[in-house]
């Protein structure tokens, strides 16, 4: 009877939940509708309102953050979550299905408070800023329809792959492709908002003369920053939710009071952090990506970014980032000592550390330095004489690039810490033949069509003149040596020498990428600045192809490879968890400070050189007032989500712990001994029982 009432609990609270949503929707949309319905001219005459004398420039400011980074949280999570639900289905292991069950479980609460804050923001708007929001309205009314529309397919969908986790057990199919469907409605979602953030920087079919929209809906959802705005927020929304996962990991490993628990809280640490890295890694490119295109509509906001009014900011972002990258190699360095084995390693830590400590210091390097009209007498400038050409980007471009080439050896040294010798890969079949061939194929695409482009290109695409075509032709060359290093690289795995293979181009790329483009960079900076965009896309090419082909053999090389000893879960010290919280308070203020600088570049405008900022509040916060604000929207977020991470542990408590595939985890953890878990993805539970 108890265990009933207990069932029946549940599932009033589940309804309630989905209630409170479809309210909370139901009342955005009937704002929304009543607005659209005078789509154009605001119905007040006033441009700027007040909310009991507050500063409403800082209330947008503040909940617009807020739900910004509970929106990050609902999108990056359900992406791993049904990925890892998918492994587990796959490799019928009980740990990766029980690890996506609770990170879905995480989103209920979280969803139900970005809506609650996306109609707030929305309230805020109309109701601070009219005539700027009449103006949006009548750009986007159609669009306001459609998101309305998929937000009500995002909120079913995500209380139907919730609670009908296990209903579904017997087929997993049907529900995985509940989970890849609330992704896609989510990805969309964010496609729509992102559009309206990129026409505010970089507007599109404005009449010259009455500053009005003449052009229709899909044009002003695709302008030039809507790509980049979309890939950069996508990639920093899943090392966003990989890390938050990770804090939540870390407190309910310090909370655990049993063996089991702190195994399955240790593991679950580790697979957030390596999503969030996986997420970090390509990050500073997308974000590089992004202030290209912001440069090529506005030099006047490209100027102020990275050196005028915002240069600064992007110094203390470098720490932010540098930060994350060091935090997540120390804690990779810290679980090696979990694993058999990983004795072998440890004497290149120190080597790998020293590196990454130089590139660090370099890339937080100011141009620059704040001095007052005695110290720039003493010094001779405003410039170091020494440090400033660390400043420039060039030197930035080779650091973060050796930074990301070290972070990624860091996770190959832990991933073969307790494996031997694999199977030699001649004697791994014609799939892993095709799949390294293939893999192989796509490098040199990628590798052979920007060089060829570099090696026949016209100055003048540049605005350049054209004796600068000579600048053009090294980075060329080093794209078409790559290439070559690649075939060898290939080559030498098929005659068993993988090891070999991946070593050469691995050393060749970090010697092209850092220690010939990196001063080549300064060269073309004097000479042919515009070229330099061209230098840091042949780097990023150079280093993304290193990712892929170096992974793809390495996969190969340990395939079927005996283990030194199964990896001791839960004995971790409490300093690696205290490491995942701070990985997870760096990626809020980050997140928060990118967004300061993308909303800041337009200024005084609302929307850049179409509706201009008249209110009392039209200029530019100093970084203090930033620090300030983006505080405050962290101790906001980390309380709501503190307070969410304490209901679904009432939960667990309620229900007992495991949740989904408790049975089949048990198997485990008596197979292989409480507190010991296997880490192989391709291994099932039946099968490791079978073998102790």
């Amino acid at each position: 009877m108890e265990s009933i009432l207990r069932k029946m609990g549940k599932q009033k609270i589940g309804w309630a939940k989905l209630a409170l949503s479809l309210y909370v929707g139901l009342f955005v949309l009937f704002l929304l509708s009543t607005t659209l319905y005078a789509a154009g001219p605001a119905p007040s005459t006033d441009e700027y309102r007040t909310f009991l004398g507050v500063n409403s420039r800082n209330v947008i400011w503040f909940v617009a953050e807020v739900h910004l980074m509970f929106g990050a949280f609902v999108l990056g999570v359900p992406m791993f979550a049904v990925t890892l639900e998918a492994i587990g289905a796959k490799t019928k292991d009980a740990r990766y299905d029980r690890l996506a069950y609770e990170f879905t479980k995480l989103l209920s609460g979280a969803f139900s408070t970005t809506a609650a804050l996306g109609g707030l923001l929305a309230f805020s708007l109309f109701g601070l800023y009219p005539r700027f929001m009449g103006y949006m309205t009548g750009v986007f009314h159609d669009v306001f329809y459609i998101y309305a529309l998929i937000f009500f397919g995002e909120s079913f969908t995500l209380y139907l792959y919730y609670y009908l986790w296990h209903k579904l057990e017997k087929n997993k199919g049907a529900h995985i492709w509940l989970g890849v469907l609330l992704n896609v409605w989510g990805v969309v979602l964010m496609g729509i908002a992102n559009s309206w953030a990129g026409f505010m920087m970089s507007p599109v079919q404005i009449d010259k003369e009455t500053s009005q929209f003449i052009g229709t809906a899909w044009q002003a959802m695709n302008t030039p920053l809507w790509h980049p705005i979309n890939i950069h927020r996508l990639l920093g929304n899943i090392a966003f939710g990989g890390f938050v996962g990770g804090a939540y990991a870390a407190v309910r490993y310090l909370g655990a009071q049993t063996p089991e628990e702190k195994a399955h809280y240790d593991w679950m640490g580790y697979i957030s952090n390596f999503i969030g890295v996986a997420g970090l890694l390509p990050l500073p490119f997308a974000g590089y990506w992004m202030g290209r295109e912001v440069y090529s509509v506005s030099s006047v906001m490209g100027n102020n970014m990275m050196g005028g009014a915002f240069s600064w900011t992007f110094i203390l972002q470098a720490i932010l980032v540098g930060t994350l990258f060091i935090m997540s190699n120390y804690y990779l360095w810290i679980g090696m000592e979990r694993i058999p084995g990983s004795e072998r390693y440890s004497k290149y830590i120190k080597f790998i550390e020293g590196i990454i400590l130089v590139c660090f210091a370099v890339w937080l390097t100011p141009h620059n330095l704040p001095l007052n009209a005695e110290e720039q007498i003493q010094l001779g400038g405003q410039y170091h004489p020494t440090f400033k050409f660390l400043g420039l980007m060039a030197a930035k471009n080779a650091v973060i690039n050796f930074i990301i080439l070290c972070t990624f050896v860091s996770f190959l040294l832990y991933r073969r810490a307790n494996k031997l010798e694999g199977i030699p890969f001649s004697q791994q079949g014609t799939r892993a033949k095709v799949i390294l061939c293939f893999v192989g194929g796509i490098c040199l695409m990628v590798l052979g069509y920007y060089g060829h482009f570099l090696y026949t290109a016209n100055p003048s695409i540049f605005d350049l003149p054209a004796d600068r075509e000579k600048y053009f032709k090294l980075p060329a060359y080093l794209l078409f040596w790559q290439m070559g290093m690649c075939v060898l690289a290939i080559a030498l795995t098929f005659m068993n020498k993988g090891k070999i293979g991946h070593a050469i181009y691995f050393v060749s790329g970090v010697t092209c990428i850092t220690f010939v483009l990196g001063p080549y960079g300064f060269i073309v900076m004097a000479v042919a600045n515009p070229l330099l965009r061209s230098i840091a896309f042949t780097q990023w090419s150079m280093m993304m192809t290193c990712l892929l082909l170096i992974s793809t053999i390495d996969v190969y090389l340990f395939s079927g490879a005996k283990e030194v000893g199964q990896i001791v879960w839960g004995k971790m010290p409490v300093r690696a968890q205290y490491v995942l919280i701070l990985l997870c308070i760096a990626i809020v203020l980050n997140i928060g400070l990118m967004g300061f600088i993308r909303s800041g570049l337009r200024e005084d405008w609302h929307i850049y050189g179409v509706l201009r900022d008249t209110s009392q509040w039209a200029f530019t916060p100093t970084n203090a007032t930033m620090a300030k604000m983006v505080s405050a929207c962290l101790l906001v977020f980390l309380g709501v989500v503190s307070f969410l991470f304490w209901l679904t542990g009432l939960d667990d408590k309620t229900e007992g712990h495991g949740g989904a595939g408790h049975e089949e985890d048990n198997e485990v953890k008596i197979a292989g001994g409480i507190g010991t878990l296997s880490p192989a993805l391709g291994l099932s539970a039946h099968q490791r029982k079978g073998e102790v």
